[in-house]
């Protein structure tokens, strides 16, 4: 239960608050160290792991890979959020929110820094033509639940994902709260693909590769181990589309990439080359 004593101060201070990742949290931006970010053969440097903002983007790029785009070929280095690696200079200059994924894009006169995973993505589908409708009614589909997904999934993260699995201590009210707001959410979803194969229709875009990694992955009892907990088996199509998606090869590979948890056969810390995911 929440402490009902507790009364909020005039003047909030950070004070210590346990729980994972409470030792890298702080109320401030900017770099906690110099340190200059590491760069590849290739034209696409990723500085990522493999949560599930992470992972969109490296299915995105094996998805092009698969589709026979060589300038997708990229770099993928391991960004340890636990440690703060996120917080070098390097990082923040190409990132200043100091979140991953970000990316570099070394093929033109100057690099470009794109950093936000929503952002990566409609920046790689406009670079390489791909995964983006261009009719004006599909690509807004798409872009309606791209975005969906960026405004949705901090409550199912930040807020049930922390709360149930994160905190210090369990607290009924914010778990209440966040359940009752990431089920609201699976059934939006649920009800969506009763009557739509991909998430904007019958093409698969990457709304879905944004979608997938956090919604898929609940359903497919790879977040927070919470599947039982909200009785996701309820939302079959969510079900069925996360599994068709979950068997794309481009999928398999991409979803390995940055990854250092979870089953050490599904685990590649970085890839520099595509014979590494073989």
């Amino acid at each position: 239960m929440t402490d009902s004593t507790y009364v909020p101060p005039k003047v909030w201070a950070p004070a210590a608050s346990g729980g994972k990742f409470a030792n890298i949290n702080r109320p401030v931006a900017g770099a906690t160290h110099d340190k200059a970010l590491p760069v590849g053969k290739h034209l696409l440097q990723l500085y990522s792991l493999a949560t599930p903002n992470g992972v969109k983007v490296m299915i995105m790029l094996e998805e092009l890979l698969a589709l026979g785009h060589a300038g997708a070929e990229y770099d993928a280095w391991l960004v340890r959020i636990d440690e703060g690696a996120q917080f070098s200079s390097g990082f923040v200059e190409i990132n200043p929110n100091s979140k991953i994924p970000a990316m570099v894009d070394h093929s033109g006169e100057q690099p470009v820094r794109v950093f936000e995973s929503g952002s990566i993505l409609v920046y790689l589908a406009e670079k390489f033509d791909a995964f983006l409708p261009k009719e004006i009614v599909a690509r807004t589909e798409t872009m309606n639940w791209l975005f969906w997904q960026m405004g949705s999934a901090p409550f199912l993260g930040g807020g049930f994902g922390h709360f149930y699995a994160y905190a210090p201590e369990k607290y009924e009210y914010p778990i209440n709260r966040y359940a009752m707001e990431t089920k609201r959410q699976l059934d939006v979803l649920d009800r969506h693909l009763a009557i739509n194969r991909f998430v904007a229709g019958d093409e698969y875009t990457i709304a879905d590769m944004a979608i997938w990694p956090w919604y898929g992955g609940m359903v497919l009892g790879k977040l927070y181990e919470a599947a039982e907990f909200l009785s996701v088996h309820e939302y079959k199509h969510v079900k069925r589309w996360a599994d068709e998606i979950n068997a794309r090869p481009a999928v398999i590979r991409g979803r390995k990439v940055n990854r250092v948890f979870g089953n050490p056969d599904e685990q590649l810390a970085e890839r520099h080359d595509a014979a590494d995911l073989d």
